[in-house]
């Protein structure tokens, strides 16, 4: 049993739709993890430091201020 030796060819592989599904897919994902990322890392400082928000609902019911709230 012989093995062909197929050359790379990049023209083929920019034809082919499968290549660019694929590519599509991987990118979509990238920046779906990144922005996940991000929605995460700003829950975690709004836990961390709070909101504007809750500021003023605290001063205004005249409890203690944020950072003593979060244990």
């Amino acid at each position: 049993m012989q093995m062909e030796s197929r050359k790379f060819e990049p023209r083929l592989l920019l034809k082919d739709k499968r290549f660019w599904i694929a590519s599509f897919l991987i990118v979509w994902a990238a920046g779906l993890q990144g922005h996940m990322m991000c929605l995460q890392r700003q829950d975690a400082f709004k836990q961390k430091f709070g909101t504007v928000e809750n500021e003023n609902e605290i001063s205004s019911e005249g409890k203690q201020d944020a950072c003593h709230n979060q244990i």
